[in-house]
């Protein structure tokens, strides 16, 4: 099974409960509230040089926050300070060793506010 399996799995310990008590609005409405606590260390790195060999771009797809560009010489540019931590990049990767993801360190990251 690899990570986006692992990932999709449905057990009683991962679904996910909505909180009635948020407003319903859209995913960029939403997303617009979010802050970010940049750290000077990135939380994800990527290598272009492993990414130049792939076909596919996965990552510039999936990433909902839009921080993936392919670049003219067939690598990536990556912005980590809007992340919003998701996963998703890593998770549909398929070259072993061009991203490596962590939480942000403590106090930093994305905040996301009720509206």
């Amino acid at each position: 099974m690899d990570r986006l399996q692992e990932f999709l799995v449905i057990s009683p310990a991962n679904r996910i409960n909505p909180d009635p008590t948020w407003p319903a609005i859209s995913f960029e409405d939403r997303i617009a509230t979010a802050a970010f606590h940049v750290h000077h260390n990135a939380h994800i790195v990527v290598d272009s040089a492993v990414c130049a060999d792939c076909s596919t771009r996965e990552c510039v797809v999936a990433c909902p926050a839009k921080l993936f560009v392919p670049t003219s010489d067939g690598g990536i540019l990556f912005n980590y300070e809007q992340c919003f931590e998701c996963g998703t990049c890593y998770l549909v990767c398929n070259r072993e060793g061009a991203i490596t993801w962590n939480y942000p360190e403590g106090g930093h990251g994305v905040v996301f506010k009720r509206t």
